[in-house]
């Protein structure tokens, strides 16, 4: 079989949905449909592409994607459709290995091959006729910020990059919040993941944790608002989120542990950055290291009285006139 060939088969062996099955409602300002392209490993992704309504000639575009444990249905989406109806063409995708995307064993995550996801997204972008391809940005909410920022660092054809409420996961990961973890912590976290590895071996498949934010009472608050964005109906509760209904792989850290994302932030200059996070936010230390890190030009906006989960849904929180123009300004 060609390389053609095999990437046709595995389009064709995704299942996606076509009903809307979104967390937020459908715009009767944009037109919607799924796509599916490969990266550069081979896994085919599964994503959303819209589109203005009745837009002409070529327009810039973006891809996004996130937050970590996320589907396109939820956050990624929101954020897509509703640039998509400030008149950009827009794409919200699923990372490999989880959501309607390829890629086996399922719910496992990678800082290089969740970087490339983005890569592949802006190949996609970059190929439709109605797209100039001097004129593609990225967003990343949550963890796939920090990919965001890193697939600009790597990939000169992004032309500006924003991360929303932005995770550093190798550097949550690797030092634990507010970089508590002891290096005698870190050890015995790593020996317990490499045995880990011997019984997935033995098993023959990467065991699971019990699933996500299940709350039993006494948890710390941000993790209470994850599970009141996650696990309510009203909000973001999708079954094919991680975070909703399901769990990561146990072994899904041992990469993040000793591959820092965010090494070369600073190369994403002279192209822009824009960084924005909750003010309450326990998460805001991320964004605020990786702006003193970044290189100008970058910008660091500050959304008052936000926690972390405020800027996956809350319209009057999410600052879209913000990212209007500041898309606006630098895809011309």
């Amino acid at each position: 079989m060609s390389i053609a060939s095999a990437s046709v088969a595995a389009q064709a062996s995704l299942e996606l949905t076509n009903e809307w099955d979104k967390t937020f409602k459908k715009s009767d300002k944009v037109d919607h449909k799924k796509v599916t392209f490969t990266n550069r490993y081979g896994i085919t992704l599964a994503a959303d592409l819209y589109q203005p309504k009745g837009a002409t000639g070529k327009l810039a575009a973006l891809a996004l994607s996130g937050p970590f444990g996320a589907v396109k249905e939820q956050s990624s989406g929101l954020y897509a459709q509703t640039m998509a109806e400030r008149g950009f063409i827009t794409l919200a995708f699923d990372p490999s290995y989880t959501g309607e995307s390829g890629g086996q064993p399922r719910h496992v995550a990678s800082p290089d091959i969740n970087t490339e996801d983005f890569s592949a997204a802006v190949d996609f972008l970059g190929l439709q006729p109605n797209v100039d391809r001097e004129r593609i940005g990225i967003i990343g909410i949550c963890g796939w910020g920090g990919m965001a920022l890193n697939a600009a660092a790597v990939d000169k054809r992004i032309k500006a990059v924003a991360a929303s409420t932005m995770y550093d996961m190798t550097r949550v990961m690797s030092k634990g919040y507010n970089d508590s973890m002891t290096k005698e912590e870190r050890t015995a976290a790593l020996e317990h993941l490499s045995q880990q590895r011997w019984a997935d071996a033995e098993n023959g498949a990467p065991a699971v944790g019990p699933v996500s934010l299940e709350l039993q009472g006494g948890e710390p608050q941000f993790v209470v608002e994850y599970a009141g964005y996650y696990k309510s109906k009203e909000r973001g509760f999708h079954p094919r989120a991680i975070n909703s209904n399901a769990s990561w792989t146990l072994t899904t850290p041992l990469s993040f542990m000793n591959m820092p994302l965010l090494s070369y932030i600073d190369e994403i200059s002279p192209r822009p950055t824009l960084l924005i996070h909750g003010e309450i936010a326990h998460s805001r230390y991320f964004s605020e290291t990786a702006y003193e890190a970044a290189a100008e030009p970058k910008e660091l906006m500050i959304i008052e009285g936000a926690n972390h989960t405020d800027l996956y849904d809350q319209m009057d929180k999410i600052p879209f006139d913000k990212l209007q123009a500041f898309f606006t300004e630098n895809l011309d």
